[in-house]
């Protein structure tokens, strides 16, 4: 299966399409796809990239991909065997390319303009997990019903931006096959030492060019990326039931020096690890 872009398998004629997902881990490559996705994290967790941000997705979650945002999913396997996303698809010409401008759609404007971003929510949990909870048993007529009662609750909902750019690239399937390489050896060693070079070696390009290729597809450079994706675990350390000290999380996200590792935290998270330790046990 190709990684960019990726076709969401359908009917021909359907225009809405409902997806289980019930695997070991969801699908791992960073892809991009015409549809626009509505997500429900029945269980599972780990590490979700979209455009150019870190995130973590837990079991709870739903979440909100826009059209051609480019997003891969981490399972951590190490906290669920089996991984379970509900999910529905489709575009904004699904029905007919002028239904989504109609008067009587002008509510759900706000959740277009989110979802070019990707959002998760975080209010209405309850009500818009029991939508998706009666989609599989639901007629097309009463899934398209539940559709546009999803929208008016997402359009008024508390949310949480994904990415801080929008992404307007169609990425081609080499491109994505080599971030996607690259995120996945970032991913896997960002505890340890990660110099340029091995990673420009692992895209198979020098590191100048590599510095260049990096920064037009996620907007930012390596580093800055690397050191978010460090503070995102540290993050999740900070608030396990291990309690771990912040000099421990600091070593074991792979930050030799408290005082870069607190400097790091506050840029990303604008406060301290132990601020931010605080209020979320809180």
């Amino acid at each position: 299966m190709k990684v960019l872009p990726f076709k969401i398998p359908k009917p021909e004629s359907a225009a809405l399409v409902y997806q289980v997902d019930l695997e070991p881990f969801f699908y791992d490559k960073l892809h991009q796809h015409e549809e626009i996705q509505l997500s429900y994290i029945v269980k599972g967790e780990g590490t979700l990239i979209v455009g150019d941000t870190i995130n973590y997705y837990k079991t709870g979650d739903v979440i909100v991909i826009g059209s051609q945002l480019p997003h891969v999913f981490e399972s951590d396997q190490e906290q669920y065997k089996l991984s379970h996303m509900l999910t529905l698809f489709f575009t904004e010409s699904s029905f007919g390319k002028d239904f989504f401008v109609l008067d009587e759609m002008t509510e759900a404007q706000d959740f277009f303009k989110r979802a070019k971003h990707g959002f998760k929510i975080s209010s209405n949990q309850t009500e818009i997990i029991s939508l998706f909870n009666r989609v599989e048993t639901a007629t097309k007529l009463e899934r398209f019903i539940i559709l546009l009662q999803l929208l008016n609750l997402f359009s008024k909902s508390n949310y949480k931006s994904l990415s801080s750019f929008i992404y307007e690239k169609n990425v081609s399937i080499e491109e994505g096959e080599r971030m996607r390489d690259v995120f996945k050896f970032t991913m896997t060693n960002y505890d340890k030492e990660i110099t340029l070079e091995s990673v420009a070696n692992v895209a198979n390009m020098t590191k100048n060019a590599f510095c260049k290729y990096f920064k037009k597809y996620t907007n930012k450079t390596y580093g800055v990326f690397l050191n978010e994706l460090r503070i995102e675990h540290a993050c999740k350390l900070l608030l396990s039931k291990k309690n771990p000290t912040i000099s421990h999380v600091a070593y074991k996200v792979g930050f030799n020096n408290m005082s870069n590792f607190n400097r790091q935290f506050k840029k990303v998270k604008l406060k301290t690890p132990l601020v931010y330790k605080k209020e979320n046990l809180h």
